[in-house]
């Protein structure tokens, strides 16, 4: 009974991990891609010149601000349902294991698992 009840004590922190780094992953790209609308906006202001230099200059400095932790480079794309970091596609969300189960039980349609 005890090495049951610690297998579903675990399969629970388990599922609140993961929790925790979908939560994690939505707000890290949400700073993301305000950090992004940003930096368009100072480097468009900057690349103006019908305005002020000190308006530009201040554009700058606040560009030059925007620290490198926070790019793009440091996010990794995560499969949806078990937020392994090996997704084998810029098109689908998945990992590829998940993906095969997916074609398997035909919830994605026009693909299915060919063999030869």
């Amino acid at each position: 009974m005890g090495l049951l009840n610690f297998y579903l004590h675990g399969k629970t922190l388990l599922k609140n991990s993961v929790k925790k780094l979908l939560e994690k992953d939505k707000k890290l790209r949400l700073r993301l891609k305000n950090l992004e609308k940003q930096h368009f906006v100072f480097k468009s202001i900057f690349k103006n010149f019908n305005f002020f230099l000190l308006v530009r200059w201040n554009a700058f400095l606040k560009l030059k601000n925007l620290t490198a932790s926070n790019s793009k480079v440091s996010t990794s794309n995560r499969c949806l349902y078990t937020i392994n970091k090996k997704r084998f596609n810029k098109l689908t969300t998945f990992s590829r294991h998940i993906f095969l189960k997916l074609i398997r039980s035909g919830e994605i349609n026009g693909i299915r698992k060919s063999s030869w």
